[in-house]
């Protein structure tokens, strides 16, 4: 690996295609960073003729440039190196994160389905379910007297006025 140096920031080209990637809240964060405790990863550029072009670390750049920085902390790297940079796919980190949301993904579906099974389940107990009616003689009305809740209704007028007469009720 090169040795990290100091270059000359307005010697630096960045490419349109990466200067499209710029996200200000990035430069932010670094810029932040950089002040409190130094840049601690080098950029890295190569050599196109004379010029410098920036092939790696564009946020980096750019916060050195918001602190008002002229130099830059960075790694010369050969034209060849820098056209096989490997693809962000093959990167082991990246391929780990792509695993874990793929799982994360497979389980939110999975708890997706069994919330659905069970709401399923519990629409087809719902309908299927018998109905059932209260015990005859017993009121759901609170309100209702107590003596009366307790006894089976009367089925002809002789029986309803001896239970009157024998609860202490008028007829």
């Amino acid at each position: 690996m090169p040795k990290p140096e100091s270059f000359p920031i307005e010697k630096i080209f960045v490419p349109t295609k990466q200067k499209k990637a710029l996200k200000p809240e990035i430069v932010g964060e670094i810029a932040e960073s950089i002040m409190e405790i130094g840049q601690q990863e080098p950029i890295s550029i190569r050599l196109d003729g004379d010029r410098l072009v920036l092939v790696e670390g564009l946020h980096r750049l750019e916060a050195c440039k918001a602190l008002g920085e002229t130099t830059v902390i960075g790694v010369l790297v050969p034209a060849e190196l820098a056209q096989r940079k490997p693809l962000l796919a093959e990167r082991p980190e990246v391929e780990a994160e792509r695993i874990k949301m793929a799982r994360l993904k497979q389980l939110r579906l999975e708890k997706e389905a069994a919330e659905a099974s069970m709401a399923a389940l519990k629409g087809v107990t719902q309908t299927e379910a018998p109905r059932t009616r209260p015990t005859k003689g017993v009121r759901d009305n609170p309100k209702a007297s107590p003596g009366r809740a307790e006894k089976s209704p009367p089925k002809t007028l002789s029986d309803w006025i001896t239970q009157q007469k024998s609860s202490g009720g008028r007829y």
